[in-house]
C-alpha cells in the first residue's frame, strides 16, 4: 500500500528505538497496533457501506431498464403475445373474473357396518 521496503522499515525501527527507547518500545508498539486495527475497522466499515450503495444504485438502474422493457413489450403486444403463439398464462387473453365459490362438499352417508365373524376358540 505504501511501498515501504526493508531498508525503510529498518530505518524506522532504528529511529523508534533511539527516540522511544527499548524500555517503552513494547507499549508503543501495542498502542500503534491498536491505532492500526481501529483504522482498518473504519476502512472496512466505510468500504462495506460504499459497496452497499453501489449495489443499490445498480439494482435501481436494472429495475428501471426492466420496467422500460416491460412497458415496451406490453405496448407492442397488448393482447398478451405475438399472433399465433399459445397463451402461457403470464399475460391472460381476457380479463380474469373471480370464479364463483365451489359448492359445499356433500355429506356422504357412513359406510354400512360389517359384522365381524365369530372368533374360533381353540
Amino acid at each position: 500500500m505504501f511501498d515501504i521496503g526493508a531498508s525503510e522499515l529498518l530505518m524506522i525501527a532504528v529511529v523508534a528505538i533511539v527516540v522511544i527507547g527499548p524500555k517503552d518500545m513494547p507499549a508503543a508498539l501495542r498502542t500503534a497496533g491498536r491505532w492500526i486495527a481501529k483504522a482498518r475497522r473504519m476502512s472496512s466499515h466505510f468500504r462495506t457501506g460504499l459497496d452497499a450503495m453501489i449495489r443499490e444504485a445498480e439494482m435501481e438502474d436494472l429495475e428501471k431498464k426492466w420496467k422500460e422493457q416491460n412497458a415496451k413489450i406490453m405496448a407492442q403486444y397488448p393482447q398478451g403475445g405475438p399472433a399465433g403463439t399459445e397463451q402461457t398464462g403470464a399475460y391472460p387473453a381476457a380479463p380474469v373474473t373471480p370464479a364463483s365459490p365451489p359448492p359445499p362438499p356433500a355429506v356422504a352417508a357412513p359406510p354400512p357396518a360389517v359384522a365381524e365373524p365369530p372368533k374360533a376358540e381353540g
